[in-house]
């Protein structure tokens, strides 16, 4: 099915997220970024977890599930990666947009 496509501005923030040497991350690392690359991941994961579990009937339901994965994703790479507080929730605002966005235009709710 694929939420994002590979060739998504969320990919493309993925990829350059995983490929950016910690060492650089306050010159190069940005909410959006992160928020793009959390969004892009969270969604994967989701459709992985549709894919064994089958699809969320509920949107309410399937919005706190990728709002869990986001958190996850974030909090994970704030810790390695020694981000602050705001960049953060800066981060995870910004994904949840991105991804609550996705799920709309999905069209199932």
């Amino acid at each position: 099915m694929g939420w994002f496509n590979d060739d998504s501005q969320e990919a493309r923030h993925y990829n350059e997220f995983q490929n950016t040497d910690p060492r650089e991350h306050e010159a190069k690392f940005s909410h959006e970024l992160i928020g793009g690359a959390a969004a892009f991941e969270a969604m994967k994961a989701y459709e992985d977890h549709e894919a064994r579990n089958g699809q969320i009937d509920n949107h309410a339901r399937a919005k706190e599930v990728v709002a869990g994965l986001i958190g996850a994703f974030v909090d994970r790479e704030v810790e390695t990666k020694g981000l602050d507080f705001v960049d953060r929730e800066k981060a995870k605002h910004h994904a949840q947009q991105r991804a609550e966005r996705q799920l709309e235009e999905s069209g199932r709710w």
